[in-house]
């Protein structure tokens, strides 16, 4: 057996995580699922925005995502087999990549980084100077075994993870707050959440929320996802039941009813397309295969590029390390969401029109608004039983789509703040568990930032144009997964070839690595496009959003070499510690 497999209980805090194997195949699969959400991501986080790329076909671009991130699923469910541990992206890529790896990648990435922060800070001149002390800096960071996963995991999986807080709230918000209370007269409500205080309030409600479903413990949350799986696929049964027995001339009519009625606006579904048209947002068709689909992917991949959020959980999970398992989890999570995007799409396009569907987005942040809501899709579909109490039953039932999406904010990262705790570069109190198997030390950790977060993304307007970084950061940190993956048979044999991965091989070259360089493509490639290209959203790739990543790899750069400092001067090897694979 390799010296990787052998523990060396001096290096770890204790002899066993006290972590519990709380989660069934099938509670993985529910997470992965939720991860990846229809309603919550699917709707708004990318639908909306679509129409800004014209002759894109939608279900085109959704399919091919899909299998785009199926390579991430083949890659991801590999590493587990081999490495079944609490710490996901971390553990991995601090056991794999070291040596002249760790190097090149450290080089490459900080290299890169450097360069864009120089260029965002003074232009190409200061950006060429800064791409030279990023890939000197960067290659150190390397050479220091488990500083690049670190810095990686922990911007990651931890200092961004608070930017998502107003994240989640934002949609809250549009999909729940502000349609109950148009839905029973409360018009003060409706203009309150769309204020800063109303921000404010809606992340902390998140964030409470949240915390007390993690608190619950794994097997504690795992009900509540069930629950939400359940209650929320019988509210998509009736909402697509709706969609295909209606016609448009019926939605038409009910828009135009529930419109006057709630907001006093005659005529809003003309009024709607219109908007539309004068943005040019109604030239995108659902179907067919225009120029603008591979435009459409990267928009897609704001949304489906978590079928892995729960990789740092696998730990947890009982029989993780079963490949075929794990992996049929991982693409059920994903290829499930897809077939009920596709139907949802086709339903959309015939029930509500497409000019309709794809104005939606673009009225409601016009700055004179047909109705001061997002059209919200199960809101909208509520509209054709005339009956109050029906269309606030819709909003309720589809509420648990977020319900059983929410815990998704906390609970991941806090495994990667207690595995770096454990290997000793986190303070040991956020490797404390409670009863429940809870790191409550490390969910402090992230709750405690996620507020100061939501303060400032409320009340600072140029913060909210850096939302999706959140997204970028974490396609960063899968981008270093996918190349340890890609490299694991061939740098650390001993481990893979322990692994019952091993006997999986296409034309006699490992699985785990063809999935592993096919992400890395997929992944660079998206990660290109949305530092590139403008139409993706403001923000991503604009110079202040690269200075502020810039700022929080710094931050995590210095707490791992302050750790490092401090351990070294108490005699504790972090090195030593990342050659030794920790304990379940």
């Amino acid at each position: 057996m390799s010296s990787l497999n052998r523990e060396t209980p001096s290096l770890f805090l204790r002899n066993a995580t006290g972590l519990v194997k709380g989660w069934s195949g099938f509670d993985a699969f529910t997470y992965s699922f939720m991860s990846v959400n229809l309603v919550t991501l699917g709707m708004y986080f990318s639908f909306l925005y679509v129409s800004s790329a014209a002759d894109g076909s939608m279900i085109s671009s959704i399919v091919l995502s899909g299998v785009a991130v199926t390579f991430l699923c083949v890659a991801y469910a590999g590493l587990i087999a081999v490495m079944p541990r609490a710490g996901g992206d971390y553990v991995w890529q601090s056991r794999v990549l070291d040596g002249i790896p760790g190097i090149v990648s450290g080089a490459v990435m900080v290299g890169v980084g450097g360069y864009l922060v120089g260029t965002a800070i003074g232009g190409s001149s200061l950006g060429l100077i800064g791409g030279i002390v990023g890939i000197i800096g960067g290659g150190a960071l390397g050479y220091l075994k488990g500083a690049l996963a670190f810095v990686l995991a922990a911007t990651g999986w931890w200092f961004i993870l608070a930017q998502w807080a107003p994240i989640y709230g934002s949609i809250l918000r549009v999909e729940f707050l502000q349609p109950l209370a148009a839905l029973i007269g409360w018009s003060g409500g409706v203009s309150f959440f769309s204020t800063a205080n109303g921000s404010f309030v809606t992340s902390l409600i998140v964030i409470a929320l949240t915390t007390a479903l993690v608190s619950l413990g794994m097997a504690g949350y795992a009900r509540i996802q069930r629950w939400s799986l359940w209650i929320g696929l019988v509210g998509l049964a009736i909402m697509f039941i709706l969609m295909l027995v209606s016609s448009q001339t019926d939605f038409q009519n009910a828009f135009d009813r529930a419109s006057s009625s709630l907001f006093g606006v005659s005529g809003a579904y003309n009024a709607v397309v219109a908007a539309g048209a004068a943005n040019g947002n109604t030239s995108l068709m659902p179907f067919g295969i225009g120029s603008g689909t591979l435009t459409l992917i990267p928009f897609m991949m704001f949304w489906i590029l978590y079928p892995n959020w729960g990789a740092t959980l696998y730990g947890e999970v009982r029989g993780s390390g079963d490949f075929k398992k794990v992996l049929r989890g991982m693409l059920g999570g994903t290829w499930v969401t897809v077939i009920l995007a596709v139907v949802f799409l086709a339903l959309a396009a015939k029930t509500f029109g497409w000019a309709f569907y794809s104005s939606t987005g673009a009225q409601v942040y016009s700055a004179t608004p047909v109705i001061p809501i997002w059209g919200y899709p199960p809101l909208l579909v509520s509209f054709l039983v005339d009956n109050r109490i029906f269309q606030i039953g819709m909003v309720v039932i589809f509420g648990a789509w977020f319900l059983g999406w929410s815990g998704t904010l906390f609970l991941s990262s806090t495994r990667m703040i207690f595995a770096a705790a454990f290997d000793r570069v986190l303070p040991e109190a956020a490797a404390r568990v409670s009863d429940r198997g809870v790191p409550t030390v490390a969910l402090a950790l992230i709750m405690v930032p996620s507020i100061i977060v939501s303060a400032i993304y409320a009340y600072w307007t140029p913060f909210v144009q850096w939302t999706l970084d959140a997204s970028l950061v974490i396609a960063v940190m899968f981008f270093g997964t996918a190349i340890a993956a890609t490299i694991l048979p061939w740098w650390k044999p001993k481990i893979y070839e322990n692994s019952a991965m091993a006997r999986y091989k296409l034309a006699g070259i490992p699985l785990i690595s063809i999935a592993g360089f096919l992400t890395v493509l997929v992944l660079g490639w998206t990660i290109y496009q949305w530092l590139e290209n403008s139409i993706y959203g403001i923000g991503v790739g604009t110079p202040s959003s690269i200075i502020y990543l810039g700022v929080l790899y710094g931050m995590a750069i210095v707490v791992y070499v302050a750790a490092w400092l401090y351990r070294r001067s108490h005699g504790v090897d972090l090195s030593a510690i990342h050659s030794e694979i920790p304990s379940e």
